[in-house]
């Protein structure tokens, strides 16, 4: 097994929103705000070669904004960053198995489309991945409310449901590649959020996409203005972080721009850190 954390487009979007009720005097200490207010952020991938698979988690925000909607949500670069990344590793978006998607936000499944023509409707990339999505996630994706309906894309869920290759996973349903990998759920960000834990040999390693998007949120009582249900996704961070810890455990951030992997620890004054690793 060889896991390859991927970066795709970079985003730049409200300090404020996306650290909820922290005042801005504590959440600048961990990232720096431009004349606008928005701090730096990315949305990065991770590929798994296992047993001759190509399995991706997750495809990030891609280019598949038109201009205008692309200036709007603070999308940097122009082209399809994850592309280009998966090309430095000899691998095409052609050459994907599986696509096993968090949740359906923009952010996180955009990255499934091609790059934004002028009069040209989008597509769907990745033509023999099986596609895993979460049952009550999809649900939620169909039927959104009011307040999250912006995060998601009509188009995505009918080419998705198009395709065929549409799987969508129960709670208590056995994971594709069980031997490799399970699912954690979350309701506080979205309801059905699906974590992928990585078997390693040096502890679980979890892609814990937006309940603890980067180092930052590893703070227990921070949360994003995003998050549907904070009292319940701190409960939900709570208890995964301490699972972590005591498993010797690693997490996998989707939005750090710094930071890909980092182990849980404890700090000086017995709160939880986390420290950057490599993957070997």
């Amino acid at each position: 097994m060889k896991i390859i954390p991927l970066l795709g487009n970079s985003q730049k979007l409200d300090g404020g929103a996306m650290f909820g009720n922290a005042p801005k005097a504590l959440w600048q200490r961990w990232a720096r705000a431009d004349e606008l207010n928005r701090i730096d952020l990315s949305c990065r991938s991770l590929l798994i070669e296992y047993e001759s698979k190509l399995i991706l988690l997750e495809a990030g925000i891609g280019a598949f904004f038109d201009p205008a909607a692309k200036e709007r949500y603070g999308v940097v670069e122009s082209e399809h960053v994850l592309l280009s990344s998966m090309q430095q590793h000899g691998i095409s978006h052609e050459d994907i198995d599986a696509v096993i998607l968090s949740h359906l936000h923009f952010d996180h499944a955009g990255g499934l489309f091609t790059p934004w023509q002028e009069n040209v409707g989008p597509a769907l990339l990745f033509p023999k991945a099986t596609f895993y999505v979460g049952k009550e996630q999809w649900q939620r994706a169909c039927n959104p409310h009011r307040r999250d309906r912006g995060s998601y894309i009509p188009q995505l869920q009918t080419l998705l449901q198009d395709s065929n290759r549409l799987v969508l996973i129960e709670r208590n349903d056995e994971p594709p590649f069980a031997a490799l990998l399970s699912f954690l759920w979350s309701d506080g960000h979205t309801p059905g959020l699906m974590m992928t834990c990585i078997n390693t040999e040096e502890g679980p390693l979890v892609y814990a996409s937006d309940l603890i998007p980067g180092s930052a949120w590893v703070n227990l009582s921070i949360t994003m203005g995003y998050d549907r249900y904070p009292e319940m996704l701190i409960e939900e961070k709570t208890n995964l972080i301490e699972e972590l810890y005591n498993d010797n455990g690693m997490i996998a951030f989707a939005h750090d721009p710094h930071m890909a992997v980092g182990k849980i620890v404890k700090n000086d004054m017995g709160k939880f850190a986390v420290e950057p690793i490599a993957l070997s």
